[in-house]
């Protein structure tokens, strides 16, 4: 699938570019993809790497690491990517999981792996490693139509057509920038740049110079440049996408009226090669929502049979969606019919969006009643001096559990100025049992490859007293 999208798109478009370095001057055309993608077919060919088997990645540099994933794939095998500065041990444990034939460092072959006639089938795909937040090892292989189906429905969604140039700094050993910016790019024929790393430093003039009508983003990312606008609306920026969180509604009103680009939100997960719900770019958005289902089927699963409005456990299928983990995963996260428990609790309104309000390991029970620890955020981060909160569940050993948070003020308040404040407003807004018991004013909080908050981190300094 991905293979003939390329072989079209370097006849009708081979001199277009597919991927651009943001901040420097290197580019592959979609006829150098596809010659990429021959001579990686005839090195692993040489290699003794059949299809289906398993080539793990490392690349330091962004526009060699998505040539190299996309070639790999579409040459007929599995690419496992690696984070380049994951620690040793972090790196050992993708190995272990995910058996790769080999490693490819910076386009240097290194010594054989694991045999490669373990590959499951004659597929090609990516294979992922995610712990979640349980911590167990889960092997996820997406096969060639599973992130074609998503691909297909990213472009739908974001009416992505070949007149668009995106930009995308997420990293490339991820789901996010590797289904929603590599190949939906290349579903729709359209350009990406790339960058390393984000940084707020010449980041407008950046995105000038490249042209760029849409941004793949995390909430941090959003939560920075709407403190630091540029002093006009961006040109030609059509939408900003959010994704890997929920993005807190003080921080996307924020966005909106300073830069005056419209936050698109959404929701997906790696089993389902990304993305799974969307708001749509040219239709009514509901701030703090993650969106209507796109390219997935999506229920709440609760009690009362998931009447509107009601809080559930999240569950999906479809196309784009695994039906079973390639190695570990949670006993009974798949149903007969195909529908895999997401872990994440939310609600579905009468329009069909759906709202998230937390993991379902991440709710606080506080003597019998359950707290959501997204409602107590919202209150935090909607007040002025909040830069970014989190809460998370503390022991009580007469309540069970006690809702602590954590904030980062903005630059020149005072910590003891931030909690006064906090108290205040949480008193004013939240029932007592949902009101933090303790404030914890930080300089940052924990975030992990994907910019997203890391609640284990929380819960750990939570237990140490810190």
């Amino acid at each position: 699938m991905l293979r003939d999208w390329i072989e079209q798109a370097a006849g009708r478009q081979g001199g277009t570019v597919y991927l651009a370095e943001a901040r420097g001057s290197g580019t592959l055309t979609y006829a150098g993809l596809l010659a990429a993608v021959g001579a990686w077919e005839r090195r692993l060919d040489e290699a003794g790497l059949p299809p289906g088997a398993r080539i793990a990645l490392r690349y330091d540099e962004p526009l060699e690491y998505a040539t190299a994933l996309v070639a790999i794939v579409a040459a007929g095998r599995v690419a496992v990517p690696l984070d380049p500065a994951a620690p040793p041990a972090d790196a050992a444990r993708v190995l272990a999981v995910a058996r790769p034939a080999v490693t490819v460092t910076n386009g240097t072959f290194g010594k054989t792996v694991f045999d490669s006639s373990e590959r499951t089938r004659d597929d090609s795909g990516i294979f992922l490693c995610t712990s979640g937040t349980t911590g167990t090892p889960k092997g996820i292989l997406l096969r060639d139509e599973q992130l074609a189906h998503t691909a297909r429905s990213v472009v739908a969604s974001h009416r992505l057509t070949q007149a668009d140039r995106g930009y995308c700094s997420l990293p490339l050993f991820h789901v996010n920038a590797e289904v929603v910016g590599l190949l939906g790019t290349l579903c729709a024929g359209a350009s990406l740049a790339v960058d390393k790393k984000f940084s707020r430093r010449g980041f407008w003039e950046m995105i000038a110079a490249q042209r760029i009508t849409w941004i793949n983003a995390v909430p941090a990312i959003i939560s920075i440049l709407a403190m630091e606008p540029p002093p006009a609306r961006p040109a030609g920026v059509r939408f900003v996408r959010s994704a890997s969180a929920p993005l807190p509604k003080a921080a996307l009103e924020r966005f909106e009226s300073e830069v005056g680009v419209p936050v698109v939100e959404t929701y997906g997960m790696t089993e389902a090669a990304s993305m799974i719900t969307a708001n749509p770019v040219d239709g009514p958005r509901k701030p703090g929502s993650a969106g209507r289902p796109a390219g997935a089927e999506v229920r709440i699963e609760s009690p009362g049979a998931a009447a509107s409005g009601e809080i559930g456990r999240v569950q999906i299928r479809g196309g784009g969606v695994i039906t079973s983990y390639a190695s570990g995963g949670r006993p009974g996260a798949f149903d007969a019919d195909g529908w895999l428990d997401t872990g994440d609790l939310g609600y579905l309104d009468a329009d069909g969006y759906l709202f998230l309000v937390g993991r379902s390991d991440d709710v606080i029970n506080r003597g019998g009643e359950k707290i959501y620890p997204r409602d107590i955020e919202e209150i935090l981060l909607a007040q002025p001096g909040v830069r970014s909160a989190a809460v998370v569940g503390a022991y009580d050993e007469v309540l069970g559990e006690r809702p602590v948070a954590y904030v980062v003020p903005d630059d020149g308040w005072a910590a003891a100025d931030v909690e006064t404040l906090l108290r205040k407003a949480c008193a004013a807004e939240l029932p007592r049992h949902k009101q933090p018991s303790e404030y914890h004013v930080v300089a940052e909080l924990p975030l992990g490859s994907t910019g997203k908050i890391s609640r284990r981190q929380l819960k750990d300094l939570v237990a140490a007293g810190r």
